[in-house]
């Protein structure tokens, strides 16, 4: 299972970047995870977007899905261009009907998943936590059987995050909010409170995003590395996450 970040920016991307976006790999089969502002743009550095096979999202607010909409008129330009018909399936919680009817398109369609049972997507089985957020929004806990790795989305801390997070080979988390700094009235997590998960969960790596517009993303790094001893990174563009 290979992770490629692609967008890793909070609320709205910085100058030449990408807000949430990732894309897992394995064999031939391309999960991408949100579609957020700027990320089909930057995707397209790395990838190609015919080589999409499936969708999966968070929640609706836009730095997670403003370029869903890009997407989809980018594939229906594509099968002018290619004859490629292929239909993408997008999955996403169906607890906003409006929203979740907006992923149907010529070349998209709308799965709404259980967030109480187990996805299976191609060689991906994921799992679902309901996150302390403003609007529904469900962090993701994705396997193939060989390794796991757990993808917070937004969310303010709950201790739930540490049974969810157990023994996971990778934990992405959103950082929006350094130490000092009430994150969990905007439905976010400090560093602290992340170091606190992956060191209570006994995660293996912990790459931190959804980083913030302000302060030094360094600090982020020495925060959560006053509790938790293990592997530390900020989310890169480019950057590559593959179990050895």
């Amino acid at each position: 299972m290979k992770l490629t970040i692609i967008g890793y920016w909070g609320g709205y991307p910085a100058v030449d970047k990408a807000s949430s976006m990732y894309v897992l790999e394995k064999d031939d089969f391309m999960l991408v995870i949100d579609v957020g502002s700027g990320g089909l743009s930057k995707f397209q550095k790395y990838k190609s977007i015919t080589d999409i096979t499936a969708v999966l999202l968070s929640h609706y607010h836009a730095d997670h899905i403003a370029d869903v909409g890009v997407l989809q008129h980018a594939l229906l330009v594509q099968s002018y261009r290619t004859d490629n018909k292929e239909v993408i399936p997008i999955y996403g919680h169906d607890e906003n009907e409006k929203q979740f009817n907006s992923l149907n398109h010529d070349y998209t369609k709308a799965i709404a998943y259980n967030p109480n049972n187990v996805l299976k997507i191609g060689p991906f089985f994921i799992r679902f936590l309901r996150t302390k957020h403003s609007v529904p929004c469900f962090g993701m806990r994705i396997t193939d059987g060989a390794s796991t790795i757990v993808y917070t989305a937004d969310s303010a801390y709950q201790e739930e995050w540490i049974k969810f997070c157990q023994n996971a080979d990778l934990l992405l988390a959103e950082c929006n909010f350094y130490a000092d700094q009430d994150a969990a009235s905007s439905g976010h997590m400090t560093s602290t409170e992340v170091g606190t998960i992956a060191k209570n969960a006994h995660v293996e790596e912990v790459i931190l995003t959804h980083l913030p517009h302000f302060g030094d993303h360094k600090n982020l790094i020495k925060e959560a590395a006053d509790i938790y001893q293990g592997k530390i990174s900020l989310a890169q563009e480019g950057m590559v996450w593959e179990k050895k």
